[in-house]
């Protein structure tokens, strides 16, 4: 993100005949994208809200305010700005173009460990920062961040989603320094959702990989360490990494592995991969796949935009991708 930029140089220039949101707007100011690219790190470090135009992007709620609370030592503020605030991001499909604005300052707020439940602050920043999971019935759909640029998204609100996902991604990639730290936090939760944040940004590509491998490396617990595997593979898929496939396909092979790194292998491979089906991942499926490890994987937030209640997301992922062609597809997910 650039040094330059405040919201009176922002606001210089309107332009006429367009909403805000309109492809018409595409590089000026009415681009989310363009105006998060000029929020600079003193702007961003220093929660200098008044220098970010808040207020083009949304009426309601109070986001600068709803910002500030979400850091009160009263948790039952902190829940109720958690709320307000997400709802004006994400609601029912639609990533608004304020939530891409919020997660240069929720990044920081969630690296505060004094802040009350730090995951949901990252878990924010990631959804504002994807596309639609259900918008694709395709196999690879549960990896794929962002629409092709040749398929532009519109929200509830008109705004331009391809922008909206863009400029959450880039400023993922401008302050990755900070989920990075956040792998090796104490609290198992704030480390998945770390890995779920640096899985969608941008840039940084290798970097982030090296850390994701180098926290999997020392994981303990169960489900961040499938989530390590999912945030690998996603990045790899959106970035291309070659070695990729070869990779999850020697985890979900590798008998030697616990049960929860090999099934979440199989799904970045088949994710990764357009080969067939082999019948040894098919066997591997159904012995491996318990009902606890049903309920062990499933509230991951991978699985979680499939069935957003966590109960039957790893069921219902294996059906859309080991049988297609039955597979209704989920619904949407509501706000926060």
């Amino acid at each position: 993100m650039g040094e330059g930029g405040d919201v009176e140089a922002w606001s210089a220039g309107e332009a006429s005949g367009e909403e805000y949101g309109s492809q018409g707007w595409e590089g000026t100011d009415g681009d989310v994208w363009m105006v998060v690219a000029g929020m600079s790190f003193d702007v961003r470090e220093g929660f200098r809200y008044e220098r970010v135009p808040f207020a083009r992007f949304a009426d309601e709620p109070d986001v600068p305010g709803e910002l500030e609370r979400m850091r009160s030592a009263d948790p039952v503020t902190a829940r109720e700005a958690r709320q307000a605030l997400g709802c004006a991001m994400y609601c029912e499909g639609c990533r608004f173009p304020v939530g891409a604005l919020a997660v240069p300052f929720l990044l920081r707020i969630a690296a505060d460990p004094f802040t009350h439940d730090r995951s949901s602050g990252l878990r924010m920043c990631a959804l504002v920062a994807r596309r639609n999971f259900w918008d694709d019935g395709s196999r690879a759909g549960l990896l794929r961040v962002a629409y092709a640029d040749d398929d532009v998204r519109y929200g509830v609100d008109a705004s331009v989603q391809n922008w909206v996902i863009r400029a959450a991604r880039d400023a993922i990639a401008a302050d990755a320094h900070i989920p990075i730290a956040l792998l090796d936090d104490p609290d198992p939760q704030v480390r998945e959702m770390a890995a779920y944040v640096l899985a969608a940004a941008s840039d940084r590509a290798r970097e982030i990989a090296t850390a994701l491998h180098a926290r999997l490396d020392v994981e303990q617990d169960a489900r961040v360490r499938a989530g390590l595997v999912l945030a690998i593979a996603q990045l790899a898929r959106e970035h291309r990494h070659e070695d990729a496939a070869a990779f999850t396909h020697a985890l979900w092979s590798d008998t030697t592995r616990t049960p929860e790194v090999r099934v979440s292998a199989a799904l970045g491979w088949l994710c990764l991969a357009d080969d067939p089906v082999p019948d040894t991942l098919r066997t591997m499926i159904e012995e491996t796949v318990t009902p606890e490890l049903h309920r062990l994987l499933s509230p991951t937030p991978w699985l979680t935009q499939v069935d957003y209640m966590g109960a039957d997301g790893l069921s219902h992922t294996l059906w859309q991708m080991l049988d297609p062609d039955t597979w209704p597809g989920p619904a949407p997910e509501p706000c926060f």
